[in-house]
C-alpha cells in the first residue's frame, strides 16, 4: 500500500509504502519500487531524488535515467521526494555522483551524525514525518533553493527547446549543461525527456488516446512516444498503464 502527501518543505512529497496485507508500515515513492505479488513494479525516472528510511537505515535515491527495479523481498519504506534540482544542496553532493544509484546516507554524511538521525527516526511514531522534519531543518541551514533551477524545470516542463531555455536564463548551452549535471544528475536534454514522459503518462492515465497524448506531450508522433516510453520505462505504454510501473 502506497500513500503520499504534500510536504511542508516546498515542492516536496512525503510518502509511505508497506507490503500489502500488513496493518501498517512505511514505504516507496521514487526510491524503491512497489510490490505486486509476483515481484515489484519498476520505479520510473522522474527528475527527483529521495531521502529514504527502511529497516533502521537511511538511504538516498539518486536521479534515475532508466527504470529501477529493487531486488529482494518487499519491505516497508518511508521517504521524502524532493522537488527536481533541490536535493543536491540539501545533501551536499552533486546529483551526477548519485545518478542511477541508491546509497547509504552514511556514505555522504559523517557516520556519527547519521547514527543520531537513525535513532531519531526509529524512535518517532511516524518515520515519514521525522524524515520531513530532518529535511526541513537541513533546508533552513542550506537556505532557499536556486530560483534559476526552478525556472529551468518550468521551462522544460512546458516543452521549450533547450537552446531557448538557456537563452532565457542567460546561460550558454555548455553552462546550462554543467548546472544540470550538478542539480539533476544529467544534462538538460535528458531532463526534458523525463519531464515529457511524466506529461505523457499523466495524460494517458486520464484515458486520452495515445495519438493525442503524443502531440500534447510534445512528441513528433505516436511512434516517437512509443519509442521513448520503452527507452525510459522499459516496457510498452499499455503495459505501463496496466500496472507494470
Amino acid at each position: 500500500m502506497y500513500t503520499e502527501r504534500t510536504s511542508r518543505l516546498t515542492g516536496a512529497v512525503v510518502w509511505t509504502k508497506f507490503p500489502t496485507g500488513t496493518g501498517n508500515g512505511t514505504g516507496t515513492g521514487t526510491g524503491t519500487g512497489t510490490g505486486t505479488g509476483t515481484g515489484v513494479r519498476p520505479v520510473l525516472p522522474d527528475g527527483c531524488m529521495d531521502l529514504l528510511w527502511s529497516e533502521g537505515r537511511l538511504l538516498v535515491a539518486g536521479p534515475d535515467t532508466r527504470p529501477y527495479a529493487p531486488e529482494g523481498p518487499t519491505r516497508s519504506w518511508a521517504g521524502i521526494r524532493f522537488h527536481p534540482g533541490t536535493a543536491p544542496t540539501l545533501l551536499g553532493v552533486p546529483a551526477h555522483e548519485l545518478r542511477d544509484r541508491r546509497v547509504e546516507l552514511a556514505d555522504l554524511w559523517p557516520a556519527g551524525r547519521v547514527r543520531r538521525l537513525c535513532d531519531r527516526v526509529a524512535a518517532a511514531p511516524d518515520p515519514a514525518r521525522a524524515l520531513e522534519d530532518i529535511a526541513l531543518e537541513r533546508a533552513a541551514e542550506a537556505g532557499p533553493p536556486d530560483p534559476l533551477l526552478h525556472r529551468l524545470v518550468e521551462c522544460l516542463d512546458e516543452g521549450r527547446p533547450v537552446s531557448a531555455t538557456a537563452a532565457e536564463l542567460g546561460l550558454n548551452e555548455r553552462g546550462l549543461h554543467r548546472r544540470c549535471l550538478t542539480a539533476f544528475g544529467y544534462g538538460p536534454k535528458t531532463l526534458a525527456r523525463i519531464l515529457r514522459l511524466r506529461r505523457a503518462l499523466a495524460l494517458a492515465r486520464t484515458g486520452t488516446p495515445y495519438a493525442e497524448v503524443a502531440i500534447r506531450a510534445g512528441y513528433a508522433d505516436q511512434p516517437h512516444l512509443a519509442r521513448e516510453v520503452r527507452r525510459l520505462a522499459g516496457m510498452p505504454l499499455g503495459e505501463l498503464l496496466a500496472g507494470g510501473g
